[in-house]
């Protein structure tokens, strides 16, 4: 359902059992891991995004993550392709990546980096929202689904379309940032050049800014939103009001995309999801409250059953699964 479509698809990929170096860059980590044919994870390397320096520190620390993963495969015939996770923008046919919230990896050539990793196999680049949906459609909360939302609430707001069964990446391979629909046409400005995105209001960034700025501390903890969902879930006042406020604002937005794309489900993951039912009862009340029209009352709303992993599983997928999951650009390294 995707133009992007550069290559075989991976035809004996039903009997080839070793696994795909799963690759998933968000705007506060990045994991790798392999990804097997089962969707079991094993040899996790997770190391913080690289914030400053240059281009070339950055990928030393996307490299060494990625070699560290790679030693353990090798014993095992090596690995079937590598498919990369990453938030967006992305550009599949240039390889390359440009993510809001991570000016060092502007216009990074992930593709070109992959491909020295190991040579001969296959690189799968997409973005990281629809990485999270494949996952949890192919091994979560999602499985049997036909038409959902993957919505990952963390450092930013990703998220990635299946519908009919199949990733929807549209033309540039983009479709599905919810995070950058406008809930407030009168907002403050957004790093991506628009202004009252739900990223500003909804993501762990912008509920940590807000805590911080209502003078929310507490000794040991409050340096990052799963310390906040942490504070909420223990009953802490002020941030079970942001997360409220976070939880209705997701509920627009949802009640939206659902509209236009008459969803089933919706699953809801990322380090905000953590919160638990302050988060959900909103997103639940918000959905209620806005969803008029009698299709919509039908969109159900689920916490991501594969954790941190649902990146690194959707990724893996696009390989593993090439026939099901064929959406993003699949291109074999020469």
């Amino acid at each position: 359902m995707s133009a992007h479509s550069h290559a075989s698809p991976l035809s004996s990929a039903a009997s080839d059992a070793r696994p795909v170096l799963a690759v998933d860059i968000g705007g506060t980590k990045i994991a790798t891991a392999l990804v097997h044919p089962d969707a079991s994870v094993s040899h996790r390397v997770v190391v913080p995004t690289p914030v400053t320096g240059g281009r070339e520190e950055a990928r030393a620390t996307v490299t060494a993550a990625a070699l560290g993963v790679l030693e353990h495969a090798a014993a095992a015939g090596g690995v079937r392709g590598i498919g990369i996770g990453s938030a967006g923008p992305i550009d599949p046919d240039a390889g390359t990546i440009s993510p809001v919230m991570i000016p060092v990896l502007r216009d990074a050539p992930l593709r070109t980096w992959a491909s020295a990793w190991a040579p001969d196999v296959p690189v799968n680049l997409a973005g990281d929202g629809i990485c999270m949906a494949v996952g949890e459609h192919w091994a979560g909360a999602g499985l049997g689904v036909r038409n959902m939302l993957g919505c990952t609430v963390s450092t930013g707001v990703g998220g990635g379309l299946i519908l009919d069964g199949r990733p929807w990446t549209g033309p540039s391979a983009n479709a599905g940032h919810i995070g950058h629909v406008i809930i407030d046409p009168d907002g403050p400005d957004c790093p991506c050049g628009s202004r009252g995105c739900l990223e500003l209001t909804a993501s762990g960034t912008a509920l940590l800014a807000r805590a911080r700025a209502a003078g929310w501390s507490r000794p040991g903890d409050g340096r990052t939103a799963a310390d906040l969902a942490v504070a909420a879930r223990a009953g802490d006042a002020l941030a079970r009001g942001l997360f409220a406020e976070a939880g209705r604002a997701l509920a627009a937005a949802f009640t939206s995309v659902s509209a236009v794309c008459d969803l089933d489900l919706i699953v809801v993951g990322g380090g905000v999801a953590q919160a638990g039912r302050p988060l959900f009862d909103a997103i639940e009340a918000g959905m209620r409250e806005f969803a008029g029209l009698p299709f919509l009352h039908k969109t159900a709303v689920r916490p991501a059953r594969l954790g941190a992993d649902a990146g690194l599983v959707g990724a893996a997928a696009f390989l593993h699964l090439p026939q099901r999951y064929a959406a993003a650009a699949a291109v074999p390294i020469l």
